[in-house]
């Protein structure tokens, strides 16, 4: 018993939920980053070529830039939690869903 309680915490990382974290906290930065970066742009071909619509072209490429950030992050997460539908803790509540919970508030 003892040796398979080593080898799980040998797989799993020691620190692990703090780096999800910090991996969660980075898509806000790179939203953040990502827009200002399309602005800086926008703002600086405006100044460059004097057409103002350039700034809002700039700024669209960095939402554009931040939602693609959302999208790759949505996969990533999405690829982690891939195959719990098999795992017997979640089974119950994937098979027939909340209805336990809702009848119980009722």
């Amino acid at each position: 018993m003892a040796e398979e309680k080593e080898k799980i915490e040998k797989i799993t990382p020691k620190h692990r939920d703090k780096i999800e974290a910090l991996d969660n906290l980075s898509l806000g930065i790179s939203m953040a980053a990502a827009i200002a970066i399309g602005f800086g742009i926008g703002y600086g071909l405006k100044s460059l070529f004097e057409i103002d619509w350039l700034l809002w072209l700039g700024l669209f490429w960095g939402i554009a830039a931040a939602g693609l950030n959302i999208y790759k992050a949505y996969k990533r997460a999405q690829k982690s939690f891939e195959g719990m539908e098999n795992d017997p803790r979640y089974a119950h509540r994937a098979k027939h869903g909340d209805k336990e919970f809702n009848d119980d508030e009722d």
